[in-house]
């Protein structure tokens, strides 16, 4: 039998995580009933007769902000990424959204995507193409960067690939957090080996790290190589299929799902804690376990499925378009438009699939008696 890789001095650029230790930790072993994770929501920069619809973008974001101060949960904004429409938006508009953010919430804190600009025509990776928006995002106080893997950043081999994020480390004077992709979400994409993981969770400026993942567990993997190493780097899920593992496991969750599900995640984050507002509000504050959390689970994860759901693409990009439906029924927008130039759309009676979807959830949120989630009149 093959002896697997437990030492990070073991580790090749060429280990597969099949090979470690931490490909074969149980989600078991991980839960964590103690630590208060941040709920990081992938905020929605909603539209109304194709321009940005700025105050439904406030009303929403205040909203959120309401459902982590009920819930004891640390909301952080996580502005012009996918959700806020980023790869259709203009430096111009990107620098408005977060000028406007901070000027609405000064003390808010907020995490950038930062992604590489004019790349279109380059033959291999330039690091200089992060530099345009980075630059927009640390002109803010308060504020993380997310640095979004692109085509040809992605494209390197995991040496070369890791002296590419070390060199845009030079560039950033804020905490970063890495960002990895699986093929599920496009087919360049390639996960993270364990070398490489480790190499950029040794890194001081890199603080954490999505990922993205809908067919391995690759956050299973990452929270067992972080936990059993003790590495200063936090795994933060972005699997909006899977979003119950992160509450177990007491680590971050950085979704687009949070957005259209957000007091029902604050909610279950609390009551899977052993001592929690849950339990103070229903029981006698014993910190006895509230058990009620798995029906919550599962009723916010099956609307996630209808909201994230995969298009003839095998794309569950639209998400963006079904969200903003989802905040409309809520009566938190006026319109349930997407970005003019966003092509990646519902089609016309998906106000009538959101709301059956909604059905579920909100009936829970009744029962569970959790603010912030009611159809408007």
């Amino acid at each position: 039998m093959i002896e697997l890789i437990s030492n990070p001095a073991d580790l090749k650029p060429t280990t597969t995580w099949q090979e470690t230790v931490w490909a074969y930790t149980a989600e078991e072993e991980l839960v964590d009933h103690t630590s208060k994770a941040r709920l990081c929501v992938a905020t929605l920069l909603p539209f109304k007769d194709k321009q940005p619809d700025w105050e439904g973008f406030t009303k929403s974001v205040r909203w959120m902000q309401q459902c982590g101060d009920y819930y004891g949960v640390e909301m952080v904004f996580v502005l012009n990424a996918d959700t806020g429409y980023i790869f259709d938006l203009s430096n111009e508009m990107y620098a408005e959204v977060l000028k406007r953010f901070r000027a609405e919430f000064p003390t808010t804190k907020f995490i950038a995507g930062v992604t590489a600009r004019g790349a279109e025509n380059d033959t291999g990776f330039k690091a200089e193409r992060y530099w345009p928006l980075l630059d927009i995002a640390q002109s803010h106080d308060n504020g993380e960067v997310m640095i979004m893997t692109s085509r040809w950043l992605n494209t390197l081999e995991p040496e070369a690939r890791r002296d590419a994020y070390f060199e845009i480390a030079e560039h950033i004077t804020h905490p970063a957090i890495a960002h990895a992709l699986e093929p599920s979400f496009v087919s360049w994409a390639t996960p993270y080996e364990p070398w490489l993981l480790h190499q950029l969770a040794t890194h001081p400026k890199y603080v954490g790290g999505k990922v993205s993942t809908l067919d391995e567990p690759h956050f299973l993997y990452w929270a067992a190589m972080c936990k059993g190493l003790n590495l200063p780097f936090a795994p933060h899920s972005g699997d909006d299929y899977g979003i119950p593992t992160a509450i177990r496991l007491g680590l971050p969750l950085l979704i687009g799902a949070g957005v259209s599900a957000c007091p029902l995640i604050a909610a279950a984050r609390d009551m899977w804690l052993l001592d929690s507002v849950a339990d103070k509000k229903f029981k006698t504050g014993t910190g006895r376990f509230d058990t009620r959390v798995y029906k919550l689970f599962e009723a916010f994860q099956s609307f996630e499925d209808l909201v994230f759901r995969m298009d003839d693409r095998m794309s569950a990009s639209p998400y963006k378009h079904s969200t903003a439906h989802v905040l409309h029924h809520l009566g938190l927008i006026d319109a349930p438009e997407s970005h003019p130039n966003c092509k990646d759309l519902r089609g016309s009676d998906e106000a009538l699939r959101m709301e059956e979807a909604m059905r579920r959830p909100l009936r829970v949120a009744k029962r569970l008696g959790i603010p912030g989630f009611e159809k408007k009149a």
